[in-house]
C-alpha cells in the first residue's frame, strides 16, 4: 500500500510539473521563436533587423510576416502576435480594446520615413508640387501632358504597394486632405512589384518606401538604385529646382523634403519575452545603425548632413 501510495503521488507531482510547463512561456529576450508582423513598407529593414539579430543570438528566431498595414495591425489585436511595425500608433479605440484583454500596447518611435515618388527613366519629369500630385491622385489630371506639355509619357499610371497599406492611408489623409483617391489606380502586391512595373512603363508613377530604393552600397545615402527615376517634391504648385526636394535622408531630417511619416513598433507584450527582446534591441545604438544606413531617419541616430545639390 505505501508503494502504491508512492506511485500515486510521484504521478501527481509530474503531472503538476508539465503542467506548469505547458503554461510557461518558452521565449526569452534572447532566444525561442517568435511571429510578429510588418507593414511590408518596411521590409528591407526589418529583414536587416532580424538578421543582425539572430546572428547575435543564436538561439532566438523571428518569423516576420510582411503585409498591408490593416492586416498587420489586425494581427496584433487579434494576439496573432506581441510586436507589429507600422506608420502609425494605434487609435484609442484599439488602445481600449487591447487594455480590456489586459495587453497594455506601447506605441515606440523608431524612425521617420519617406514617401518617394518613382517614375520610368525615360520620363522627362523630375519636379513634383504636392497640389499637383493631389490632382493626380484624385483623377483632375490624368495625363503627363496636362502636368507640363513637352512630356509624351502619355496616360499616368499610378502605382502603389499594396491596397491596404500604410501608403495609401498616407495618400488619401495627408496628400489628398480625406478625398477619396481615383479609381484608376493600381495596386501591387507589394513594393518590389512597384518598382518592377514602373521600371518598365513609361507613363507609370509609383509610390514607395524610400527604403526600398536607397542604394545600400552608398554610405552617405545620397543615391537611388539606377533603373528607376526619383522624382523632387515641393511643397507648392509650381515645383522649382529650389524649392523641390528629393527624399534623402538629410532632407528629411531638416524637414525640407514634404512627404513624411513616422514608423513604429507596437509592442503588447505583458512580459519580458523575445518581442521585448528585439524591441529592445531595434531601439539601441545597433539596432539604430542599421535604420540609419537604410536611408531613412532613425530616431536616436544623429546623420551626417551632406550638403550636396544634385541635378534635377
Amino acid at each position: 500500500m505505501r508503494n502504491l501510495l508512492y506511485i500515486i503521488i510521484c504521478i501527481a507531482v509530474l503531472a503538476s510539473c508539465n503542467s506548469k510547463n505547458s503554461n510557461s512561456p518558452d521565449d526569452t529576450p534572447t532566444s525561442g521563436v517568435i511571429a510578429i508582423a510588418s507593414d511590408g513598407c518596411f521590409t528591407p529593414i526589418i529583414e536587416e533587423e532580424i538578421a543582425v539579430f539572430e546572428s547575435l543570438y543564436k538561439e532566438a528566431g523571428i518569423v516576420p510576416y510582411f503585409s498591408g498595414e490593416t492586416e498587420t495591425i489586425n494581427r496584433l489585436l487579434h494576439d496573432s502576435t506581441r510586436l507589429a511595425i507600422a506608420s502609425r500608433p494605434l487609435t484609442q479605440e484599439e488602445t481600449e480594446y487591447m487594455n480590456g484583454r489586459k495587453l497594455f500596447p506601447k506605441s515606440i518611435h523608431i524612425a521617420t520615413d519617406a514617401i518617394a515618388l518613382i517614375t520610368n527613366k525615360q520620363n522627362t519629369d523630375s519636379l513634383i508640387g504636392i497640389p499637383v500630385l493631389k490632382d493626380i491622385l484624385t483623377g483632375k489630371i490624368k495625363d503627363w501632358e496636362e502636368f507640363t506639355t513637352d512630356n509624351k509619357s502619355g496616360k499616368i499610371e499610378v502605382v502603389f504597394d499594396n491596397p491596404n497599406s500604410g501608403t495609401v492611408r498616407y495618400a488619401i489623409d495627408s496628400i489628398c486632405g480625406g478625398e477619396p483617391l481615383s479609381g484608376n489606380l493600381h495596386a501591387m502586391k507589394d513594393n518590389r512589384q512597384v518598382m518592377d512595373y514602373v521600371s518598365r512603363t513609361p507613363g507609370a508613377l509609383g509610390i514607395i518606401g524610400v527604403n526600398w530604393i536607397s542604394n545600400p552600397l552608398d554610405s552617405t545615402c545620397m543615391s537611388f538604385l539606377d533603373d528607376i527615376k526619383v522624382m523632387a517634391v515641393s511643397r507648392y504648385r509650381k515645383a522649382t529646382v529650389t524649392n523641390s526636394f528629393k527624399p534623402y535622408q538629410a532632407y528629411i531630417a531638416l524637414k525640407e523634403y514634404p512627404m513624411t511619416r513616422s514608423v513604429y513598433l507596437i509592442l503588447s507584450e505583458p512580459r519580458m519575452g523575445l518581442a521585448s527582446g528585439f524591441t529592445t534591441f531595434i531601439t539601441s545604438d545597433r539596432g539604430q545603425r542599421i535604420i540609419l544606413k537604410s536611408g531613412i531617419l532613425p530616431a536616436t541616430q544623429p546623420v551626417r548632413l551632406v550638403n550636396v545639390r544634385d541635378q534635377l
